[in-house]
């Protein structure tokens, strides 16, 4: 067993910066490089990180990284991954896992030819809230779970990649409904066994056509249900058309009881300002009035316990539960794209899928 897991970091943004956050919690992980094309003296000097390269193919050439974490736009996942793959490393890459479902498999190929890990960023599988949801659901308190629904909404993203869809892989269901539809499969998809038949998309057709953010080239709002192989549904949302911060809410359907969870405005502290202050959740818009400020966000969301999973694998030289492969982002990958399909053909798809 490793000491200690060293990593090295691909991208400097927003990602990048929970990803060292939760390293940083993390007694048996130490964050000793990070790569990118700008940001690099900010993330390095608020992190502690030695050493910064502008290529990280030259970070990949390094012998003592042991996991890679992916933290780039979009569209670039999968060359990331690749590289990271034939440089012998274990990689955990942010969602989604690519743009298109053929580099999804090619990723998976690589690392299975590789020998490597491969763990994909679904921190709702770690979700604190959500883990002790399925403990209630595994006592029997529900009965058979019959339906769920699930979303991740707010006002719209700030990224100029996540905006357009040739490099993000979709609009607001690629970027934020792929939450609800990866924890749904870890819930009723029986480690990959429950796969979905049945796939309905329902979404803006980007510019023009959306609601309110008309200079972005995916959908700002978006829809699907899912069914699956033993007979239950899910519906999945994902928008830019909510304000007032992250609406994360997830309600579980039962034969003898139900569950609802809400995961960004159930904090436990309650702030009256008159003059506002610096934050309170992911896309407030101010903290004025009475507001709910999030006490641990990464923590509550998930990363850290994701980032400290996959660091204990790495350390014990285990496989990643389905829950948090890249088989799992794979299977996200194709029905979100089977959602967008059925959206702009006006019909339910029907096939195989998870």
């Amino acid at each position: 067993m490793k000491d200690i897991v060293r990593v090295g970091i691909v991208g400097s943004k927003f990602a990048a910066d929970f990803h060292c956050d939760s390293y940083s919690r993390n007694p048996f992980a130490r964050v000793v490089a990070v790569a990118a094309i700008d940001n690099l003296e900010a993330i390095s000097k608020k992190w502690n990180i030695p050493d910064t390269y502008l290529d990280y193919r030259e970070m990949l050439a390094r012998k003592d990284i042991d996991l890679v974490s992916v933290c780039v736009p979009n569209f670039l996942h999968r060359e990331v991954v690749l590289a990271a793959a034939r440089a012998g490393k274990d990689i955990l890459c942010e969602k989604p896992l690519a743009t298109e479902v053929e580099h999804g498999r090619e990723m998976l190929e690589a690392v299975a030819k590789a020998g490597v890990k491969l763990f994909y960023g679904e921190d709702w599988v770690f979700c604190p809230s959500l883990r002790r949801v399925e403990a209630v659901i595994a006592e029997g308190a529900i009965g058979e779970v019959l339906y769920v629904k699930a979303k991740e909404c707010h006002n719209g993203t700030h990224s100029p990649f996540a905006k357009k869809k040739e490099t993000c892989g979709g609009g607001s269901l690629m970027h934020l409904g792929i939450h609800p539809v990866g924890w749904v499969l870890h819930l009723l998809g029986k480690e990959g066994a429950n796969k979905v038949v049945e796939v309905t998309g329902v979404c803006n057709n980007g510019g023009a056509d959306n609601y309110v953010h008309k200079d972005n080239t995916g959908e700002d709002f978006g829809l699907g249900v899912m069914k699956f192989a033993d007979g239950r549904r899910a519906f999945v949302e994902g928008n830019y058309i909510t304000v007032g911060g992250m609406d994360d809410k997830v309600e579980i359907y039962g034969t003898e009881g139900l569950i609802k969870v809400d995961l960004t405005h159930s904090s436990n502290v309650s702030v009256y300002s008159r003059p506002g202050y610096s934050y309170c959740i992911e896309k407030a818009d101010h903290c004025l009035g009475w507001t709910s400020p999030a006490v641990d966000e990464f923590h509550g969301l998930g990363y850290v316990d994701e980032l400290a999973y996959a660091v204990d694998c790495v350390r014990r030289n285990v496989m990643p539960k389905y829950g948090v492969s890249g088989a799992l982002g794979l299977a996200c990958l194709e029905i979100l794209k089977a959602m967008y399909r059925s959206s702009e053909e006006g019909r339910t798809l029907r096939g195989t899928w998870g």
